[in-house]
């Protein structure tokens, strides 16, 4: 199965664990390819979406900030 394109994930206003578990519901049902770009403002996603790319293999394409909120661009492969 062949990605989706860009799946977007608007997490503003949601604290720890629900950035994390959104972000690993969405990828567990994408198929390989897919592309998601992640917005949050908890800054304990700095920490925690790099720590899950690493548990589950993703390829963490970049993180950008402004205005305190961090956009975290990710490959499921």
């Amino acid at each position: 199965m062949v990605g989706e394109g860009i799946v977007a994930l608007n997490l503003i206003g949601f604290l720890c664990p629900v950035p994390m578990h959104e972000t690993r519901k969405a990828i567990e049902k994408a198929a390989h390819g897919t592309l998601f770009e992640v917005l949050c403002d908890d800054p304990e996603t700095l920490h925690d979406i790099p720590a899950l790319c690493d548990r589950m293999g993703l390829v963490l394409l970049g993180v950008s900030e402004d205005a305190g909120e961090y956009t975290f661009r990710i490959e499921k492969r």
